[in-house]
This record gives C-alpha cells, sequence and structure tokens, in this order.
C-alpha cells in the first residue's frame, strides 16, 4: 500500500484540509505586503534642493511671494517644473523680470543639492528614500534594494529546502514566521540605509522558507486529485494580499506574519510522509490517526496501524531506488530540451514580471489605486486559469499569455506620459496576463518532467526564476543613461521565451503525468495521435 493510499484512509480532503487552508490563508494574504512593501515605503515623494531663500526663514525677504522665490531659487528641470537635483549658487533676481528668458541664465550658475532635499509630504509622511535621500545621485540605492530582497529568496530557496529535510517542515516553518516578524519590524527602526537591506535581505530569505514548506506541507496532506485547488486557493490569497495592499494602509508596514500566526499553527501535526522518511512511524501514525479524528474516519484507527506505515515505506523506498540520475538532464535529448526551455521561460517570467510590479511610480501617480488593479485582475486570471486551461491547453495558453504581458509592457513604451489612462490599462493588462501565466506554469512543468527528477527540475527553476527576479529591478538602475532599456527587456523576453516554448514544448494537456524517461518520448508520440484523432473527427460530421 503505497502512502497515497493510507494518507485517503485518513481523509484526503475533509474538515483537516479545510482548517489547514485557512491556517495558511492568512500568511499567504499578508506575504504581497512584504514583497511589494517597497512600492510604497520606498516610493519617491516630490523633493527640490534645500536653499537659503526659500528655507531659512531668516533669509526670506519681504514682500516676495512664495513662487517667485521658487523662480529665483531653482531652476526649471526637463519636465517644466522646478528642478529635483540642482538649485541656483545664488538668488537669480533677474528672473523676476516680465521680460527674463532662459536664456538670462546659464548651467554654470547651478549646483547639485549639496544642502539636502525638501521633501513632499502630502501623500507620503515617511519613506526609506526622503530619510537616506535616495534621490538624484543616489536614486540607484531604490532598485538595488529591491534586488538585494529578491537574493534572498534566492538563497532561501535553496537553504530552506535542505533544512526541512532534516529537521522537518514545521518547525521550519515556525521558525521563518518569528524571522518574519523580528526582520520585518526591525526594519522599520534601521539606523542607516545598510542596516535596513541586511533586514530586508534576511527578511525575503525567512518568506521564502514560508512559501516553500506551506506548500509542502498543503501538497503531502492532501489527497492528489485536491492539490490543485488547494494551491489555487493559497494562490488566490496572495491576490488579495495584493489588493489589500493599495486599500489598507497599515498592511504597507505589516511585520507579517506576526508570532501570533506561528502559535495558531501548533495544532498542525507534523508532515507524516517526511516522518516516515526519517524512520518516525510512530509519530507518524499518531499524526494520521489525528487527521482521521478531525475527518471523522472513525474506523481508521482499526486499519492505520504500524504495519501498514512500514508497508508504505517499503513501496516508497522500492519507487526511489528506480530514481534516475540528475546527468540524464543533460544526456538525454528531449529532457535537455525540455529543461533548458523552461529555464529560459522561468527566467524571462519571473524578470519583467517584478520589473513590473516593483515600478509603479512610472505608471501613474495613484499607486494605490493601481496595486488594487494589480491585485483584482490578478486573482480574475488566477481564477480563469482551470477554464483556460481546457479550452487553449498547456503551450498555448502559456505562450499567448506571455506575448500578450510582452506587447503589453512594449505598447506603454510608446504611450505619451500625459496618458495616464492608457498606460494603466496596458499595465493592468500585462499583470493579468502574467497571473494567468504563472499558474499554468506551474502546472505545465511538472507535466513536463518525470516523477524521479521533478522535485530536482522544479528546484532549478525555482531558483533561475529567483534570479530574474533579482536581475529586473537592477535593469531599472539604466534608466537615468538608457530610459528604453528596461522596457524593451521586460517586454521582449516574455515574448522570445513564449516562441521557444511553441517550438520546442509538446501539449501535454490530457496526457497521464510520465514516470520514466521513455514517457517523455511517448508524450509527442500520444499528443500527435490525439490531434491526428480530434481532425478524423471532426471530418466525419461533414
Amino acid at each position: 500500500m503505497a502512502f497515497t493510499e493510507v494518507l485517503e484512509q485518513a481523509g484526503g480532503m475533509g474538515l483537516f484540509q479545510t482548517l489547514l487552508v485557512l491556517s495558511l490563508f492568512l500568511p499567504s494574504v499578508l506575504v504581497p505586503s512584504q514583497t511589494l512593501l517597497e512600492n510604497f515605503s520606498a516610493a519617491i515623494p516630490g523633493h527640490r534642493c534645500w536653499t537659503h531663500v526659500l528655507d531659512n526663514g531668516s533669509e526670506v525677504p519681504a514682500n516676495v511671494t512664495p513662487e517667485a522665490l521658487l523662480a529665483v531659487s531653482i531652476p526649471p528641470g526637463p519636465d517644466g517644473g522646478p528642478h529635483r537635483c540642482r538649485r541656483f549658487r545664488q538668488p537669480q533676481w533677474q528672473l523676476l523680470d516680465p521680460n527674463a528668458t532662459a536664456a538670462n541664465w546659464s548651467e554654470a550658475a547651478t549646483e547639485p543639492c549639496v544642502d539636502g532635499w525638501v521633501y513632499d509630504r502630502s501623500t507620503f509622511t515617511s519613506t526609506i528614500v526622503a530619510q537616506w535621500d535616495l534621490v538624484c545621485s543616489s536614486q540607484s540605492l531604490k532598485p538595488l534594494a529591491q534586488s538585494l530582497f529578491m537574493f534572498g529568496n534566492l538563497v532561501g530557496s535553496s537553504f530552506w529546502g535542505l533544512l526541512s529535510c532534516r529537521f522537518g517542515r514545521k518547525p521550519i516553518l515556525n521558525w521563518c514566521y518569528l524571522q518574519i516578524a523580528a526582520t520585518g519590524t526591525s526594519a522599520i527602526f534601521a539606523p542607516s540605509f545598510p542596516v535596513y537591506c541586511v533586514l530586508r535581505f534576511l527578511n525575503a530569505f525567512a518568506l521564502t522558507g514560508v512559501l516553500m514548506t506551506s506548500m509542502v506541507l498543503m501538497v503531502e496532506w492532501t489527497a492528489t486529485h485536491r492539490r490543485a485547488f488547494t494551491l489555487t486557493v493559497l494562490g488566490c490569497a496572495n491576490s488579495m494580499g495584493q489588493m489589500a495592499m493599495g486599500t489598507a494602509l497599515p498592511l504597507h508596514s505589516h511585520p507579517a506574519p506576526t508570532p501570533a500566526s506561528s502559535l495558531r499553527r501548533q495544532w498542525l501535526p507534523e508532515s507524516a510522509r517526511w516522518l516516515l522518511t526519517v524512520g518516525k512511524p510512530e509519530q507518524a501514525l499518531r499524526g494520521l490517526r489525528k487527521v482521521a479524528r478531525i475527518n471523522g474516519h472513525q474506523e481508521a484507527k482499526k486499519t492505520l496501524t504500524i504495519e501498514v506505515l512500514m508497508s508504505s515505506m517499503e513501496e516508497e523506498a522500492a519507487s526511489a531506488k528506480d530514481q534516475r540520475s540528475v546527468l540524464d538532464l543533460l544526456r538525454v535529448p528531449t529532457l535537455r530540451r525540455r529543461i533548458w526551455t523552461m529555464l529560459v521561460v522561468s527566467f524571462s517570467m519571473m524578470f519583467s514580471y517584478y520589473g513590473l510590479v516593483l515600478d509603479l511610480q512610472s505608471l501613474g501617480r495613484d499607486i494605490f489605486l493601481l496595486q488594487t488593479l494589480f491585485g483584482a485582475v490578478d486573482f480574475l486570471g488566477r481564477g480563469a486559469t482551470t477554464f483556460l486551461l481546457s479550452v487553449l491547453g498547456r503551450r498555448t495558453l502559456l505562450a499567448s499569455f506571455q506575448t500578450t504581458a510582452g506587447l503589453s509592457i512594449l505598447a506603454n513604451v510608446l504611450v505619451p506620459q500625459d496618458l495616464q489612462t492608457v498606460r494603466v490599462g496596458f499595465a493592468v493588462l500585462a499583470k493579468g496576463c502574467f497571473g494567468v501565466s504563472t499558474m499554468c506554469f506551474s502546472i505545465y512543468k511538472a507535466e513536463l518532467v518525470p516523477t524521479p527528477l521533478r522535485m530536482t527540475v522544479d528546484g532549478f527553476l525555482l531558483s533561475l526564476g529567483r534570479l530574474g527576479a533579482m536581475v529586473g529591478p537592477l535593469i531599472m538602475m539604466t534608466r537615468p543613461a538608457l530610459p528604453l532599456l528596461s522596457p524593451l527587456s521586460y517586454g521582449i523576453l516574455p515574448i522570445a521565451s513564449s516562441l521557444l516554448a511553441l517550438l520546442l514544448l509538446p501539449e501535454t494537456g490530457g496526457l497521464p503525468l510520465p514516470d520514466t524517461i521513455q514517457d517523455l518520448e511517448s508524450q509527442s508520440v500520444a499528443a500527435r495521435g490525439s490531434r491526428q484523432a480530434a481532425v478524423i473527427t471532426e471530418s466525419t460530421w461533414f
């Protein structure tokens, strides 16, 4: 008897699984408050240089309006408003003459903001940009902080996976909750920007542990036929968190999840599957009986025994002996082609996705409304993915929505800055398409790899996706010198990867999961056969 059959005896989908989803629901809602935090905590407020005439009350001349003082103290910027990064060395009183023009002053008469900046605090009373003057020559430090956060995700994806295999899922999950709460709270009171970056790195490091262990616990305690549904619920919870970011200001600095979140999960049993793999069948049996009791399967108290669990362990061990080498990823042409294609898709998807969602201020002034729209369209996209898969299939759905997202980003390059509604429309469309394609890819990738190598490949894809998420914000640092590089990169890469997927990946809709290398070869044959049968069936109607 395999472990999946043992789990069915205890109840693969019942009250316990419902409580498990509810327990993990709130942290899933609060995760975006950490990932997207710097859209708000690092928002760039309006700013100008501090000047003696404007900002030193003792030097303000009488009978001169503030507008006039601004004109003689701050030169006009590229957008026609006051320059954000330069000031006049001396007040240019001649500019108050009605006949004065730009020729009345030169660049040599200006200097950088040597005495600091004055910030507009009407929308954001406090941001790290205003706190540590991350503007003008230091403006590249903001995307650097975002990339360091993503680097924490990248390192954590490998670290916590190893520790959860060594110490179990539950203790790692609880530790990560406490670390997120501690680092999130400490970041609010960080005394300097380098300290803030370190705390954000540690926060992201633990956040990945929460995401990974939550998903593994959900998968290992849920019946196979209900896993997609439960994971979709958690995905939609993440979308709700994105919407909440735009409407609930306290979430912008919430050190989620809190220690209380960890305490509420003490009732959760450790993964029985993991306990069996480390030779603790007695604890696994207690956990399974607890699940059976919650799910109302009273008869499982007699059928679930140590002998049954030991039998399932032997079957799992026998299956493990048949695992293929990681070198098969390079040796087998069919598998090698699929892996490299999926790696490109994973990198480009996360590269463009985070390049889009972490740069709200370039799309419009009301970033709260933008964040709410992004969350709403992401929720709709994730919810509609199951239906779209049944209509379009995996490969077509992934390629079409990736391409549409890229084209939407490229379209915004051509839209003037003053057409904010059009720009927001294209950005929201791109975000919705990325929501569909990420859900589709999470399902599709499992169907392209044989069972013994599936987790290994998933780890590679996750790591390269995190690398793309790290590089995406870094491209923003080139904006002052190369303003078109970032939008062109965000738009072209997903289009190129979608074309690669259409050319090199097979359609797997309706086909069983491959268990061996030979199954990969038969997938293509079965897919071609199903298409031919569809054509013949359609022609018989005439």
